[in-house]
C-alpha cells in the first residue's frame, strides 16, 4: 500500500477535503497527516519539519503545502528522489528534503491536473493541484499533467553562523510546550551555556539535569539545540513566539 504524507498551515477543515480528492483517484493508499500547524505561511518552518519528518517513511508521496504564492506564477512541482517523491509548491520547502535524498527528476504539475477535481481555485491549490498530483503520482502516473523541468528553488535550513563568543541562527520552530527549537545543529556546539534576551540556558543532557522550573539548553530529537525550561515555557519567558525569526546567542564557554 502505498503511503501519501501530508504536511500544511491549514489547520482543521482543509487537509480533510484534500485527503477526500486523493481517496477519490487513488483509494487503496494510506494518508498519514505529518502536522497541520505549520505556522502561517511560514515556509521555513515546513521546510523542517519535512525535512525531520520524511526520513522515517519508505518510498511515499510527500505533500508539502506552505503557500503564501498561491494563485501566483509560483511554480507547482512533483520532485522524484532516490527513495521517495515530493509533491507541493516550488517556493523551498521541498528542496532541503529533496537534495538530502537525491534528486532524479523536477516535473511541473500542469494547472489543468484540477479537471480530476472539477474546479480550480486561486486560493485552494492544495485541493485542486496538490492533491490530484499525490494521488497520480501514488501510481507512478506521471504522463498528461506532468512536464519535466530543470530547477527546483534552494532555501538554506542550516544558516547559522558561528563566531567566538556568539552564534547567530534561527527558532525553527516553538513546540506545544514552549521549546525554543533552533537550526543549531549539535554536533556544531561548543558550549557551556547561552544566553539569550538576558537569561542563561545552560547546556545539559536531559531535562532533569535542572531543577523544576529553571531554564536549560539540550541536544533534543531534531539534532538541534533547544532552548528549554523544566516544566515550563522558554517561548513564554524569552517572548519568542514564533518560528522562523533570526536570534543571537550569546555563548559560555
Amino acid at each position: 500500500m502505498k503511503v501519501v504524507t501530508l504536511l500544511t498551515d491549514f489547520g482543521e477543515y482543509y487537509p480533510g477535503v484534500m485527503k477526500g480528492v486523493i481517496l477519490r483517484i487513488s483509494p487503496d493508499v494510506r494518508i498519514v497527516d505529518i502536522t497541520h500547524e505549520v505556522e502561517p505561511q511560514n515556509v521555513f518552518q515546513g521546510a523542517f519539519l519535512l525535512y525531520h519528518a520524511y526520513r522515517y517513511f519508505e518510498n511515499a508521496v510527500h505533500v508539502a503545502v506552505v503557500d503564501p504564492g498561491v494563485g501566483g506564477d509560483r511554480r507547482a512541482i512533483a520532485v522524484i528522489t532516490e527513495n521517495q517523491c515530493f509533491v507541493g509548491p516550488d517556493n523551498g520547502i521541498l528542496y532541503p528534503s529533496a537534495s538530502e535524498d537525491g534528486i532524479k527528476k523536477v516535473y511541473r504539475i500542469r494547472e489543468d491536473i484540477s479537471e480530476l477535481v472539477g474546479e480550480l481555485s486561486t486560493t485552494f491549490h492544495g485541493r485542486d493541484v496538490f492533491a490530484p498530483a499525490a494521488a497520480l503520482v501514488s501510481y507512478g502516473r506521471l504522463e498528461k499533467y506532468f512536464e519535466e523541468i530543470d530547477g527546483i528553488v534552494k532555501l538554506d535550513l542550516f544558516d547559522y553562523s558561528i563566531e567566538e563568543e556568539r552564534v547567530r541562527c534561527r527558532v525553527a520552530y516553538v513546540d506545544r510546550f514552549g521549546n525554543i527549537v533552533t537550526n543549531l545543529r549539535g554536533e556544531e556546539v561548543r558550549a557551556k551555556a547561552f544566553y539569550l534576551s538576558g537569561i542563561e540556558f545552560p547546556l545539559v543532557r536531559t531535562y532533569s539535569d535542572v531543577d523544576i522550573g529553571e531554564p536549560l539548553a539540550l541536544i533534543g530529537s531534531f539534532g538541534t539545540v533547544e532552548l528549554s525550561v523544566r516544566e515550563g515555557n522558554a517561548a513564554e519567558l524569552t517572548g519568542i513566539r514564533k518560528g522562523g525569526v533570526k536570534i543571537q546567542l550569546e555563548v559560555v564557554k
